[in-house]
């Protein structure tokens, strides 16, 4: 063995490399390794260090190590828990590794010392250079790492050997220790001079790099960073004051919301300036909660979101028919609105307006529409609204401000599609705040509806997807450019067979389920109902019906609760029992031929009915009396039957004295129910010319139509509800202005059948059907 050569125990480190002159510990657990401490320990305490080029390697042979280790001194050995040794070391001298032995209790290892190596023709000038090109490029690192003591920077700095430089440069570099252990190879002056030059000069330039990286990082974040930590003063101010610190969670809520938000960009930027508005105010500021009001509405509005509608046509049809009897014409009209969506992909989604009496199916016919078509279902009352506001939204300046009705509607609807029925939109009145009525035309304007502008909203909302139904019981109050902008659909009077089929087909059971009875505990028979809808209601829709059904099912309900009958039949024999005596009587035409009374029909919001009007004649200055509660259309419709009487008073041998010696009194009873309308024309002045020239009139005739001077009859309104009043009071003819013959084939035979129908021109035309 040679002089410099050396056997002592080794240790193989696992991620660390030691070089000359460094004090360091490591920790060991491995057996081998800790009997090689303790063996050097009982020797002169010294030691060899390789690293191992594999840390995961457990017990490594020769190829797993490096080549090049040291020669340390063990300065201090502590035991701790789990079997673990902490071993404080003092690096000595580089040592090359020759041989390697396992096969004792410990590693022992032959090993070679290394002297550094110093160039013969290296000037002094040269190492002097070395050394000072070394300091200030580590200097110039220790500047740009900035954790580098300065005690170090003083022994650097003051340092005049080059090899004690080098090593100690070397062990203050955060650098891996695969590059330490290139250091250490480096046995050479030159060598190690040139590898730690180079790795001193890469870290400085990694460390400027990722210094420029960190400010730019920094002047990004600088702004949140800065946000985050006035925030957060203000919540803790605020907290100290005892304000409401729920402002920044509930910001933070709504910024989440608005991430799932299915909106336009333009929407989105837009509640997302107000959050960031609503961040920075006070949890006390009144104004605070305004914000947070107006964001929720926001937040909630369907923009972009839509249902699927069903498009089956079948569905939709069984739908209809299965809750409504009749309103044929609606639902038409709903099923051509199906197919034709159905066809393009599109389809504008139509305006409809029901008009018709009360009770006549209009609101329950649109929630049907509703199910048949697979739509979300709001129902806006517009009854008594009488401010623009309640429909455009109040502006959000004032105090409890909110969306208007139409925005409300789709927020809690919940898609931007839904079926939105529009209530009562004849009973719309306006006042000093503004015409509801003209808040109303771009709702109901499929050309402007799709930037609707609520002043609440400020934005502009999509409502060309809504399937808008209005319902009203008469288009007299609604304006013209209004009622222009809708569908117009007529929902008549109900038949008396429609609405016997109504209640046996759908009314009845409803109350039954309402009142807990089940099928077979109540019948009803055709008589009875037939008799209810006779005597006991008098409407054109249902909705008295059902309430006399529900009181005859309420009252059996009572009778088997208390035991005393399991099952009760209703017949028109025991009908009052449970409804009393008849409310109404049926109008039926008279028993004979009389003068001076005929029978007209009138149209009323319960439906049709007929007037019997009466005409007297006495003594008296030629006065015309007109009494009955009449209005003053129907004041001068009198007026022009008695010129136009007066006209023709030579045709029938009446003396032209006849009218300043008699007075005329015409009477339309019931005195206590208001009447107005031109409607009753031909009608008074049939009653008077048949006072007036003493002849009868047929009783089993009715007649309508407006009258002029010269005798010419005009069309009316309302013209099925008045045939149906002339049906059920039994008259045989019926004369109707000529104009209103194409009326006749919406009217089902139902109504018209059994009568002779007369259409009339001129007044000869009625007289000469109506007397005797």
């Amino acid at each position: 063995m040679e002089e410099n050569e050396l056997i002592i125990p080794a240790v193989a480190l696992r991620g660390m490399t030691i070089l000359p002159g460094m004090v360091a510990h490591f920790d060991i657990s491995r057996e081998p390794s800790i009997r090689a401490v303790e063996t050097a320990m009982k020797a002169d305490n010294r030691i060899f260090l390789v690293t191992q080029k594999d840390v995961e390697q457990e017990n490594p042979a020769p190829e797993d190590l490096y080549e090049m280790g040291i020669i340390a001194q063990i300065r201090q050995v502590v035991r701790l828990q789990n079997d673990i040794v902490r071993v404080l070391i003092e690096g000595n001298c580089r040592a090359k590794l020759l041989e390697y032995d396992r096969e004792k209790e410990y590693i022992e290892a032959k090993i070679v010392s290394c002297e550094d190596i110093m160039e013969n023709d290296l000037p002094n000038e040269a190492v002097a250079a070395m050394i000072r090109s070394v300091q200030e490029s580590f200097v110039k690192y220790a500047r740009v790492r900035g954790k580098v003591g300065q005690d170090v920077i003083r022994w650097v700095t003051e340092a005049t050997d080059l090899s004690k430089l080098l090593d100690y440069i070397g062990n203050n570099l955060s650098i891996p220790y695969t590059e330490k252990q290139k250091i250490l190879e480096a046995v050479s002056l030159t060598d190690r001079y040139e590898v730690l030059l180079l790795r001193l000069m890469k870290e400085t330039e990694i460390l400027d790099i990722k210094n420029d990286l960190q400010k730019k990082v920094q002047a990004r974040v600088e702004k949140h960073q800065r946000e985050y930590v006035l925030r957060e003063q203000l919540a803790l101010i605020r907290e100290e004051l005892g304000e409401s610190g729920d402002t920044e969670s509930d910001a933070a809520e709504y910024e989440k919301r608005l991430e799932e938000l299915q909106a336009p960009d333009e929407i989105k930027a837009r509640i997302r300036k107000e959050i960031s508005r609503f961040r920075g105010m006070s949890g006390s500021n009144s104004e605070s909660t305004v914000s947070r009001g107006y964001i929720e509405t926001l937040l909630e509005l369907p923009w972009e979101k839509t249902s699927e509608d069903n498009k089956d046509l079948t569905h939709a049809a069984e739908v209809l028919d299965e809750e409504h009897y009749g309103l044929d014409e609606v639902k038409e009209r709903i099923l051509e609105f199906l197919a034709v969506r159905n066809l393009t992909g599109k389809g504008q989604s139509p305006i409809l307006c029901l008009v018709g009496p009360p009770g006549t199916g209009k609101t329950s016919i649109a929630k049907s529409i509703a199910r048949a078509l697979n739509k979300e279902y709001v129902r806006i009352s517009l009854g008594g609204v009488r401010d623009e506001a309640e429909i455009r939204g109040h502006r959000r300046t004032y105090v409890g401000a909110m969306p208007g009705r139409i925005v409300a509607g789709l927020r809690s609807a919940g898609v931007k599609n839904p079926l939105i029925l529009l209530d009562e939109i004849d009973k719309m009145s306006s006042n000093y705040k503004g015409d509801t009525a003209s808040a109303m035309l771009e709702v109901l304007d499929a050309e402007q509806n799709y930037k609707f502008r609520d002043h609440y909203v400020e934005l502009p909302v999509d409502l060309s997807e809504v399937l808008f139904i209005a319902s009203a019981n008469s288009l007299q109050e609604v304006p013209a450019p209004l009622r222009d902008r809708m569908e117009i659909i007529e929902v008549s009077s109900y038949t008396d067979n429609e609405k016997f089929h109504i209640a046996k087909e759908h009314l009845f059971a409803k109350q039954l389920q309402k009142n807990g009875l089940k099928p077979g505990q109540l019948k009803i028979t055709d008589k009875a109902y037939r008799s209810i809808i006779m005597f006991y209601t008098r409407e054109a829709g249902v909705r008295n019906l059902e309430r006399r059904l529900g009181e005859i099912s309420r009252k059996v309900a009572r009778r088997i609760y208390e035991g005393k009958q399991d099952k009760i039949r209703i017949s028109g024999s025991n009908l009052e029992e449970f409804l009393g005596k008849p409310k109404y009587r049926q109008d039926k035409k008279n028993k004979k031929s009389e003068i001076g009374i005929v029978r007209g029909l009138a149209w009323t919001s319960a439906g049709g009915v007929t007037l019997e009007i009466e005409v007297n004649i006495m003594p008296g200055k030629g006065k015309l009396e007109l009494t009955g509660k009449l209005g003053d259309v129907m004041k001068e419709s009198a007026r022009i039957g008695i010129s136009y009487v007066r006209s023709v008073m030579g045709d029938y041998g009446v003396k032209p004295e006849f009218f300043q010696e008699n007075d005329i009194h015409v009477h339309v009873p019931e005195g206590a129910v208001p009447k107005d309308g031109p409607s009753a024309g031909i009608t008074m002045a049939t009653a008077m010319l048949s006072a007036i020239t003493g002849t009868p009139v047929r009783a089993d005739i009715a007649m309508t139509g407006e009258v002029t001077l010269r005798g010419r009859v005009l069309p009316i309104g309302g013209l099925k509800e008045k045939l149906l009043a002339a049906k059920n009071a039994g008259m045989n003819t019926v004369c109707i202005p000529k104009e209103n013959e194409k009326d006749l084939s919406k009217i089902s035979e139902e109504i018209i059948g059994g009568m002779e129908i007369l259409p009339v021109e001129h007044m000869n035309q009625v007289i000469k059907a109506a007397f005797v």
